[in-house]
């Protein structure tokens, strides 16, 4: 009967599957410690691991009302939160994220994706709220872009991306129609893929020409989505040098074509692709790998982590590793489905929405086919906020089960 209870109490797919990320995380930083010489960034993923655990159980046994009608506060807080960091910020890799407290480094941005994800699934979820009116949805779409907007400020474009990934699917889900949500977002694909080439472009153009004639609604709307997206499109690819930012340029550049810089810009992707492509189907074992050890790749435990994995695990290992990722994601899916309440399925397809970018973005980049854009593989890269912050993301998804008897209405 107690086996029965603790089940029926604690999700242990999702459960496990954090604890095997961040496990999987705390041997790849004590790896690329070791290779740089000091195991001081692993003692302190340690000690964050210890602090988010802590976290998880404080928020886990928290009431479930709490969590709805606080949403608003701990936006509110963080909201404050992003602005001390354009006035107290730390300088850290060209950033100004990051706060200090009490001698340790803290990234608001972190949190605030997941508090701003539950202050727009409150507002969503309210009786009142018609997500098809201008009102409605405009209310909405500021949630985000505020936040969005200070951290641009920093400026942080890696982080900020990753608030976009959750703010379609969310409203999808709080019932504003896919088409108008397509219509919208065409214009803005146009503007960011031609800051890449003409034939992207071209090609971008065609895909968006298939995607509406599948809808086969409004015509005059999707001429005026194409015919806007198609003018920003051409601006964008004219005047990317002046819109752009240099790092930003090389990064773009060097997506395109590593070679063009290999000891500049393009030095971490060429020598991300070494590392993954060295490790063979089983990899070269643990403390072994040459790119690790050797220093090959700079910061290899922050962004370029999935390298480590790679190298001294090989194949094998990344494959567990993807799964490991992909039953999280797909346990977090089935709990939205069985929770029949508006507020938590809201919340859930945030959070699978944002693990789910990171994932994307974070791996691409390693092997070559996304940009190097500064996102960190979630629950897997150095960095205590992060880690916070994806642990408090599962530990939501956690209460949300545990309550989910009551939250059925």
């Amino acid at each position: 009967m107690k086996e029965k209870k603790l089940t029926e109490q604690i999700d242990f797919t999702l459960l496990v599957s954090m604890l095997l990320l961040i496990g999987f995380g705390l041997l790849a930083i004590y790896s690329a410690s070791n290779g740089a010489g000091s195991m001081r960034n692993f003692n302190k993923q340690l000690m964050w691991s210890g602090i988010s655990i802590a976290v998880f159980v404080l928020i886990y046994f928290l009431p479930y009302r709490v969590l709805q009608d606080w949403s608003y506060i701990a936006y509110g807080i963080s909201i404050v939160g992003l602005v001390l960091v354009l006035i107290l910020a730390r300088r850290i890799a060209g950033s100004e994220s990051w706060l200090e407290i009490g001698g340790a480094s803290f990234q608001p941005s972190e949190v605030t994706k997941f508090t701003t994800i539950l202050a727009l699934a409150n507002f969503l979820s309210r009786k009142n709220t018609d997500i098809k009116s201008f009102k409605d949805f405009s209310i909405a779409v500021a949630i985000v872009l505020l936040p969005v907007a200070l951290i641009l400020r920093q400026p942080d474009a890696g982080t900020a991306l990753m608030y976009l990934t959750f703010i379609v699917p969310m409203i999808v889900v709080g019932g504003f129609d896919f088409f108008y949500i397509v219509l919208l977002a065409i214009p803005i694909v146009f503007a960011l893929v031609g800051f890449l080439n003409l034939s992207a472009l071209i090609f971008v153009g065609i895909a968006a020409m298939i995607v509406i004639a599948l809808f086969r609604r409004s015509l005059i709307l999707s001429t005026l989505s194409l015919g806007a997206g198609a003018g920003l499109g051409i601006m964008s690819s004219v005047y990317a040098a002046r819109i752009l930012k240099p790092h930003q340029q090389k990064r773009l550049a060097t997506f395109l074509d590593p070679m063009s810089d290999p000891q500049g810009a393009g030095y971490n992707a060429l020598q991300a692709k070494v590392a993954i492509g060295s490790g063979g189907l089983t990899g070269k074992g643990f403390l072994q790998g040459t790119q690790t050890q050797l220093k090959f790749i700079p910061a290899q435990w922050t962004d370029f982590i999935f390298c480590v994995i790679g190298e001294e695990f090989g194949f094998i290992g990344c494959a567990v590793l993807l799964i490991t990722f992909l039953v999280l994601l797909l346990r977090l899916t089935v709990l939205a489905d069985i929770i029949k309440n508006k507020f938590t399925a809201l919340v859930l397809a945030g959070i699978i929405s944002v693990f789910t970018g990171h994932l994307i973005i974070n791996v691409g980049m390693t092997i070559g086919l996304t940009p190097v854009v500064g996102v960190p593989l979630p629950f897997l890269s150095y960095g205590g906020s992060s880690l916070l912050a994806n642990v408090i993301a599962v530990a939501l998804a956690m209460n949300f089960y545990r309550n989910r008897r009551n939250l059925s209405f």
